[in-house]
């Protein structure tokens, strides 16, 4: 208690500390909720874990049911916890775990995706809970300290909380103290609506335009908890032969572009996405031949902290630090070391096309497939099974100065030696245009598609991005197409609308995406 009574410097505060249980009866069936949180980092743990723990004793699944606002994903220990137990019935806008996709995918739970920088300023209009006036009923915010000014000072993350504190009609704070304060390390613009805006001063990845605190109404804090819980952090795969062969083919497009003079020796600031294939680009740059390295993002993972330890990196921005328990650990153990180089922003400054425009984001994001004519999939399998949702990545690559998607050439599975084919004729789901793409790595090869028709495109994407099993079917299925379209004069971007999902439908039907011809 004495460490909690510390980290609340506005003392009249004092008085409304309380103990989790005492919370639970504000919990009513059919509230708005909105959480802090990004990826499983700075999110509420001990509120939501007790109210999953209540409505588990007493059978009220399905009974006690929330609709769920947060900046993206966080720790499966609660929002997937809350989904086994039937307690969500609305969720925005990016989620992560079995059990909450499988209650969407099954209709149970009503989920909508959105761009996330979209979904923040949206949030804060009250789009989402027009039948409630544009507000939320609690909010539950995670901190690491309250200052003398009642200023929220965060924790990991940033998330959306600017936005969700200024909609809450009720504000619950966890102040954890297992973890240090991390006063200084935000950087919060309050929202503000139109037409008030102003612009926002970012010209450096290191310029701070804002407050390092989350200005709130106190009057609306009706309790405050003291968490004992740290992040439970995500860990990805090691790096492969397939993950450092995509990195290696970008390392060597960005020297090519630094020899061309199309990027500076130091580069433009990057953004990398959630993953494995990220975490191993971020990785292979660590070991790269460029110095003075900034970084614009959404998440640092684990080998940022590598590139930091290389003496590459200068400086890195981001809304969330999502870290595995093990980088967690080397992150607190180094806090002077790292402290200092990191600058931690909400989502809708984070991800606003103005900054990223301006300052010449290089993105870097995985997705699911993408096509012959660069349009990709990041969210749903087979055109209608929900993975995750859209992120961030749209943000960026739509703005980047660079914007470039990785994926392995083929993805493995138990019906086929091969695995399926990222590169196809048409992505059932079109998240990233054509038009927001520049460049696509496999482990095969790059494509740059700068400045080139659909056709030159295409025929660069199955020569440097198809796996070897599926490049003469992707071949066929483009001869076939052009000489069809052409035909017909309707030859500028050929595709076979009755053959165009033809390898999906037969791995649907036989386990593989290898089809005999492309005959109807």
């Amino acid at each position: 208690m004495s460490e909690l009574l510390k980290r609340i410097r506005k003392t009249n505060l004092h008085s409304r500390i309380k103990k989790v249980e005492d919370v639970i009866p504000l919990f009513k069936t059919g509230m708005n909720i909105g959480w802090s949180g990004f990826t499983p980092a700075g999110y509420p743990k001990m509120v939501p874990i007790a109210l999953a723990d209540h409505v588990e004793k007493n059978g009220l699944q399905g009974k006690l049911k929330f609709n769920l606002f947060i900046g993206a994903s966080v720790g499966t220990e609660t929002e997937d916890r809350w989904a086994a137990l039937d307690m969500i019935d609305r969720r925005w806008p990016y989620q992560t775990g079995k059990n909450i996709q499988a209650g969407i995918n099954e209709g149970r739970i009503r989920m909508g995706d959105k761009h996330l920088s979209m979904f923040a300023q949206d949030l804060g209009y009250g789009f989402y809970t027009k039948d409630n006036g544009g507000r939320l009923d609690i909010a539950i915010i995670e901190c690491s300290a309250i200052t003398e000014n009642g200023g929220l000072v965060l924790t990991a993350s940033c998330g959306a909380v600017p936005e969700i504190v200024q909609i809450a009609d009720k504000i619950i704070i966890e102040i954890n103290t297992s973890i240090p304060s991390f006063e200084g390390l935000h950087d919060i613009i309050e929202p503000v609506n139109p037409p008030h805006r102003q612009p926002y001063l970012i010209s450096r990845v290191d310029d701070r335009a804002g407050s390092p605190y989350v200005r709130v109404d106190t009057d609306r804090i009706v309790a405050i908890i003291e968490s004992d819980r740290p992040d439970k952090g995500r860990s990805f795969s090691e790096q492969d032969e397939t993950s450092e062969a995509i990195a290696a083919h970008i390392i060597d497009f960005f020297s090519n572009e630094v020899k061309m003079g199309r990027l500076p020796k130091n580069l433009l600031p990057l953004q990398s996405g959630v993953g494995s294939i990220a975490n191993a680009v971020i990785g292979g740059l660590a070991k790269g031949p460029f110095t003075g390295l900034n970084v614009w993002t959404e998440v640092l993972q684990d080998t940022m902290l590598d590139l930091f330890d290389s003496g590459k990196l200068d400086f890195a921005s981001t809304v969330s630090l999502s870290y595995s328990v093990d980088g967690f650990k080397r992150f607190y153990d180094n806090w002077d070391k790292y402290s200092n180089k990191v600058l931690m922003r909400p989502l809708s400054i984070a991800n606003h096309p103005e900054p990223i425009r301006r300052l010449g984001c290089i993105a870097m994001n995985t997705p699911v497939e993408f096509d012959i004519y660069a349009h990709a999939n990041s969210t749903l399998v087979g055109g209608s099974r929900m993975i995750n949702g859209i992120g961030g990545s749209g943000d960026f690559l739509r703005n980047a100065y660079l914007s470039i998607m990785h994926t392995p050439s083929a993805r493995p599975t138990k019906t086929d030696p091969t695995g399926i084919t990222c590169v196809v004729p048409h992505v059932p789901h079109v998240d990233h245009t054509e038009h927001d793409l520049d460049v696509l790595v496999t482990e095969q090869g790059l494509a740059d598609l700068r400045g080139l028709d659909p056709k030159s495109r295409a025929q660069l994407i199955i020569d440097k991005c198809a796996h070897p099993d599926y490049k003469p079917l992707l071949q066929e299925y483009f001869d076939v197409a052009k000489k069809e379209c052409l035909a017909r004069k309707t030859g500028h971007e050929p595709q076979l609308l009755d053959r165009v999902f033809k390898m999906q439908v037969n791995l649907a039907k036989n386990g593989t995406m290898k089809i005999d011809n492309w005959d109807i």
